[in-house]
């Protein structure tokens, strides 16, 4: 993946010269309202996009809790992850992006959309408080691992402790996330569209610890993106087809455990009656 010849991407400016003032009132409608219709203009046309160029296909979508807070975890190498992630699933996943992004007219866009701003260099508490606030009311949100995207078309070496220390920090579950592919996304200018393939893996929970130290976030950061790695590891070297087909017969295998599964042996009611009279005789 590495030898690849990608397209360059624009040099990064990472702190945003704009005071936090200016962004409160993203903030706040991302903390108290829903992502409205643009939210499904978006999704329909980036999925008709993602189908048509980039044949893009999911792999047990069904990871995903349809309801109830839960957070995303995807890696991140293209500027569409955001909308690769959310293609397969129903639930409107709701987003952090960097605050250069919010600029006339798009602001207006990503805010009704269910975006909200992250000033990355900054100790944006503001942002943590956002994402808090969007998985108490039971939302799905977006989180990558690696923070920013990878700009080499690997995987980083680790992850950052932020993902670690909001899923301490909630206690919601976490489904990480194998976007396979989109590291070629950016040379869509020389006509070349790669084939995508997300894969959602199970969720993973962790003991709520409101008060973790930063060794702690980092550890449960690196055990997430860990699984992430060996989905799209499995998606290299195996590919979608005998993936997609591998999880198929699981899901099979587990429907038959179900159905097989022994019951329990009926207890008639005088036995029920006479296990009752010996655990509670009468004085």
């Amino acid at each position: 993946m590495a030898d690849e010849k990608l397209s360059g991407l624009k040099e990064q400016v990472y702190k945003d010269p704009r005071p936090a003032s200016y962004f409160a009132k993203y903030y706040e409608r991302a903390r108290t309202r829903e992502p409205d219709w643009v939210y499904e203009i978006v999704r329909m046309v980036t999925t008709i996009y993602g189908f048509l160029f980039f044949r893009a296909r999911g792999i047990a979508a069904d990871n995903v809790p349809v309801d109830g807070a839960v957070i995303i975890a995807p890696n991140h190498f293209s500027f569409m992850d955001h909308f690769f992630a959310g293609m397969f699933i129903r639930r409107r996943i709701r987003f952090m992006a960097k605050s250069q992004l919010f600029k006339p007219p798009m602001q207006w866009i990503y805010s009704h959309g269910g975006v909200f701003p992250v000033r990355r260099g900054q100790r944006d508490h503001e942002a943590i408080v956002t994402a808090h606030a969007i998985l108490k009311r039971g939302g799905c949100l977006a989180m990558y691992p690696e923070a920013g995207r990878s700009r080499t078309g690997k995987l980083a070496d680790a992850a950052k402790p932020g993902i670690g220390r909001l899923v301490l920090e909630t206690g919601v579950p976490v489904v990480p996330v194998a976007i396979h592919g989109s590291h070629r996304v950016r040379n869509w200018k020389k006509l070349q569209f790669p084939k995508i393939t997300v894969q959602y893996g199970e969720p993973l929970s962790f003991p709520q610890e409101v008060a973790a130290t930063r060794a702690r976030q980092q550890e449960v950061a690196d055990v997430i993106f860990a699984h992430i790695k060996q989905l799209h590891g499995d998606l290299a070297e195996h590919g979608r087809k005998s993936i997609a087909q591998r999880v198929r017969e699981q899901q099979r295998a587990l429907r038959r455990a179900k159905h097989t599964a022994p019951l329990p042996d009926p207890v008639s009611a005088g036995e029920r009656g006479r296990a009752h009279a010996e655990s509670h005789p009468r004085p």
